[in-house]
């Protein structure tokens, strides 16, 4: 099969997943440790900008947690501690939407991994949640007659 270019000619020539050809409706979450100071804009890169003076972010987070070199990122983690978090309820409002397949991003770019990752120590079953909130999510939306599917932000392209 040809390459595929970003152009609509392109894209015409390669076939449609057959998740989002036949379902066409489905949910992918962002939730992650930068939902913990919710800030935008761009809140899921929260980050990388609150340590870049003079972004939203940076003001922010000085402002509500002190300056970045005292209290980090990694100074989240507790605070993203998923007390709330019910998986069968996501699964039951998503399905009840409409969707047809539903899922989280289960690495961003900040490298927190929302599974029990055998390679990376810096996942939600190690801290934070101390769940496998992707495992989770998994049985949750498949028990609800989803698909379930994954995405991974590691780089920006």
């Amino acid at each position: 099969m040809a390459r595929c270019e970003p152009s609509w000619p392109s894209l015409r020539n390669h076939n449609t997943p057959a998740l989002l050809r036949d379902d066409k409706f489905g949910i992918y979450t962002h939730w992650g440790i930068y939902s913990v100071p919710a800030c935008g804009p761009n809140g899921s890169w929260y980050g990388h900008n609150m340590y870049r003076p003079g972004n939203p972010q940076f003001e922010f987070h000085e402002k509500t947690y002190g300056p970045a070199s005292e209290f980090g990122y990694k100074d989240l983690i507790p605070k993203f501690d998923g007390s709330n978090f019910d998986a069968d309820e996501w699964a039951k409002i998503f399905k009840s939407s409409g969707a047809r397949f539903a899922g989280p991003v289960a690495e961003h770019h900040d490298g927190f991994s929302l599974w029990n990752s055998k390679v990376n120590e810096w996942n939600s079953t190690r801290m934070g949640p101390r769940r496998d909130v992707t495992g989770e999510l998994e049985k949750a939306f498949r028990a609800q007659g989803m698909r379930f599917m994954v995405a991974l932000h590691h780089a920006e392209q």
